[in-house]
């Protein structure tokens, strides 16, 4: 249930409309290869679990499998990543609760609310959390079910004036951009589909085995995958996909077709859940993040501390600031700094998850040929699987360099991923340089 909180927010109840305006009917073809993509990241994930039961946190299985270059990249991209997600949830929540209630605060200010109501959570115990995440992914998934079953009876005639279909898919060609915004759009789908991977840095915390973890992991993406694969089909079935408004949740407006009494507002109340759960995940994945860097000395020391209930506080705190420095900057330069912030993000996990392929490459390759009793759960069609997943995520990030409406955000992550670069190389000469001094032997020991 963390996982599918992570994953379940804004991302598909609203964002999906930028995605269906900017692809056509074709955006289910994204979808899918978003969806495969992750299904087989997950897998990869599953294999590696299983082989290193002590490392559950998948930037560890980069370190392990490329080195400590690699663990560093993917743990403070992936903590950034998190953090300007937890800033949008965030923006989202508030316009939704400014939208209710007439208030003389800024929406700025209810995100700010919010942001430092869940961090509390965050901070009672990780137990805590995991109760409050429970409840508020179950009421997001029982949300798409019931969507589902409405939707369906809808386009098969059982249920108000329907009986539409395939026709709306193929009104004005299925691909009416073109092919290339198909590939393209698979950037915008995989940011809401980003999420699965919390259940490898949750297991850490758990008392379930490596194994069932692993099996976990697959099953997630899989279950996820059937939610948003048959909600935009019969989005897409239910609406002309011109009548699709960007910003404008496409589910309130299938309800609309559909004629569901009060469909908008009750879209609008799941919504608002979905995003507290993504906005409460976004925290707690983030805080993880930044512990595990800080164990392995690729973050000050000083994160790594763990207080009641096994909370590292200090992580938790320092996260949250980020998050609302971000949601500041939506205030102070909305179309400079926070749209860097927002775009930076835009391609981060397919390069985290280009780090992951490459790392259960080498690492299957090692225990095959030294332990191979630790295979015990295998990625399919090694290595084409893997290959295939690597030859997607790279075709995409082609086509983000290709496509106009796309480039911006390609170029932003580039300036993050080397700033994180740069970072390790300071790191690490850090670290060499302090190396002597911590290992000296102190004065009153060289007397003796």
């Amino acid at each position: 249930m963390i996982a599918v909180g992570g994953i379940i927010g804004a991302g598909l109840f609203v964002g999906s409309s930028a995605a269906i305006a900017a692809v056509g009917p074709a955006v289910m073809i994204s979808y899918a290869a978003a969806g495969l993509i992750v299904l087989l990241v997950m897998r990869m994930l599953s294999e590696m679990a299983s082989a290193f039961p002590r490392v559950q946190s998948f930037p560890d299985f980069t370190r392990i499998g490329l080195g400590d270059w690699a663990a560093f990249l993917s743990g403070w991209l992936y903590w950034y990543f998190w953090v300007v997600v937890v800033a949008i949830e965030a923006i989202a929540g508030a316009t939704i609760i400014c939208s209710w209630m007439p208030t003389s605060l800024a929406i700025w200010q209810v995100a700010a609310a919010l942001t430092i109501l869940l961090t509390a959570v965050n901070l009672l115990s990780t137990r805590t959390y995991g109760e409050f995440e429970f409840w508020l992914s179950g009421v997001k998934v029982a949300a798409i079910l019931a969507f589902i079953i409405i939707a369906l009876a809808f386009v098969s005639g059982a249920y108000g004036t329907g009986g539409r279909g395939i026709s709306l898919w193929t009104r004005d060609g299925f691909t009416p951009h073109g092919t290339l915004p198909v590939l393209a759009g698979v950037t915008t789908v995989i940011f809401s589909l980003v999420g699965a991977e919390i259940a490898t840095i949750a297991a850490a915390e758990s008392n379930a085995g490596a194994r069932i973890i692993a099996r976990l992991t697959v099953n997630v993406a899989l279950r996820i995958l059937l939610f948003y694969l048959a909600s935009i089909a019969l989005i897409v079935a239910i609406v002309p996909w011109q009548s699709i408004t960007p910003g404008y949740s496409p589910f309130a407006t299938a309800l609309g077709v559909i004629g569901f009494p009060a469909g908008a507002a009750v879209m609008q109340a799941i919504v608002l859940v979905a995003v507290l759960s993504c906005l409460n995940s976004g925290i707690y994945v983030a805080s993880r993040a930044l512990y595990g860097l800080a164990i392995h000395g690729d973050a000050p020391r000083t994160l790594a501390r763990r207080g009641a209930g096994g909370v590292p506080r200090t992580a938790v705190l320092i996260g949250a600031a980020a998050s609302l420095i971000a949601l500041a900057s939506s205030v102070a330069s909305p179309q400079r700094a926070f749209a860097f912030l927002v775009n930076a993000s835009g391609a981060i996990m397919l390069l985290i998850y280009l780090l992951i392929s490459a790392a259960q490459l080498r690492l299957r390759d090692r225990l095959e040929k030294t332990d191979p009793e630790k295979l015990a759960i295998r990625m399919w069609l090694h290595p084409w699987g893997t290959l295939l997943a690597m030859v997607s995520m790279g075709a995409v990030l082609v086509a983000m360099a290709i496509d106009q409406a796309l480039r911006s955000q390609f170029e932003a992550t580039t300036v993050a991923v080397a700033i994180a670069a740069l970072g390790f190389v300071v790191n690490r000469r850090t670290k060499a340089r302090l190396a002597p001094v911590l290992t000296a032997p102190r004065a009153s020991e060289s007397r003796s």
